[in-house]
């Protein structure tokens, strides 16, 4: 992609996290593989994720929650949806809701695998957690995906009596596509119609298929999810469409000309990861339309440090960030 006019590459990357150097390293001379991302890459890397998927009784926590796998329907006659519902033993009713959208790169990722961050935060809460499947890019590209995270949201809302949850305190959280979809979602909801959310949880969120911000020149092959990585994501959502004048907000949230009546937003990203322009940049134009947004950038933090390496001090903040950000979120609603 060309760079706009009087656009300048910044000639020194941020540098990582000591912790977090140590950290990727090892990671990287445990999985080699650092090829550029590929359509021919996309069976390993899904067929890697499947052998991830946790059993039930793992991710129901020793019995502390209570898991179901209900399929629901889709949007306008689309195929059903799975939903994966952990519900905790014992809490009282009306719960509050996390509603996950799991991460992946439009391409890849599984609504059972990954969870154990989020599980806990929910135990922490006394929330029940539900976690969206929506089909995969490029066998089913955009607007598969925010609709299905959407129609699930619907069913979560109209049988919330059944589920136990409160339908006025449903926060979504999503982690880099999965962030990137929960912030569309929160604008499908806002101009659609469906169920007050009470906040959006955006971890690392994907949110701009133009791919040309300072931070991603800046951080460009710094780590494997780069700009060239991003630019495959958006492409097998929007297919040729990608960086044109004609890309949806509901696609790429950072297409909204109107961030206004959105709910209050939790917002995190690294220095040192290609998306911390288009993040910071989001955060701001809730500010300036008048919206709530709280925005941590992590210094020296990559893509999704707080999994890649859980016991580094950056990664612990930023759980506690979240965490913290929910509970005053739930605490004064």
């Amino acid at each position: 992609m060309d760079l706009e006019p009087g656009k300048t590459v910044p000639a020194v990357p941020v540098p990582l996290d000591a912790e977090l150097r140590v950290a990727y390293d090892a990671y990287l001379a445990a999985e080699p593989d650092s090829a550029p991302m590929s359509i021919e890459k996309l069976s390993v890397i899904r067929a890697e994720i499947d052998a991830e998927v946790a059993a039930l009784e793992d991710l129901s926590r020793g019995g502390r929650f209570t898991v179901s796998q209900p399929s629901v329907p889709g949007l306008d006659g689309a195929p059903e949806i799975p939903l994966l519902v952990c519900t905790p033993s014992g809490a009282p009713a009306s719960r509050p809701a996390l509603y996950s959208i799991h991460g992946g790169g439009f391409y890849g990722g599984d609504h059972r695998t990954g969870l154990d961050q989020i599980l806990e935060t929910a135990e922490r809460l006394g929330a029940t957690l539900v976690s969206v499947g929506y089909r995969l890019a490029p066998e089913h590209p955009y607007p598969a995906q925010i609709d299905d995270a959407y129609a699930g949201l619907l069913w979560v809302a109209d049988h919330a009596d059944e589920l136990g949850i409160d339908r006025e305190r449903i926060v979504v959280t999503g982690f880099s596509a999965g962030g990137g979809l929960g912030a569309a979602l929160a604008l499908t909801v806002r101009d659609k119609g469906g169920p007050r959310l009470l906040g959006q949880l955006l971890l690392a969120p994907v949110l701009d298929d133009r791919n040309d911000s300072a931070s991603a020149l800046q951080m460009d092959d710094v780590e494997l999810y780069d700009r060239s990585r991003n630019e495959f994501a958006w492409s097998t959502l929007l297919g040729d469409a990608r960086g044109g004048a004609d890309v949806p907000q509901y696609a790429a949230p950072a297409r909204a000309t109107d961030l206004s009546g959105l709910p209050p937003a939790f917002l995190d990203v690294g220095s040192a990861e290609c998306l911390r322009d288009e993040v910071l940049a989001y955060a701001d134009r809730i500010w300036q339309a008048g919206g709530e947004a709280e925005l941590h950038v992590w210094p020296g933090g990559i893509h999704g440090f707080d999994r890649k390496a859980p016991e580094a001090r950056i990664s612990k903040a930023a759980v506690a960030a979240c965490r913290n950000w929910l509970e005053h979120l739930l605490a004064t609603n």
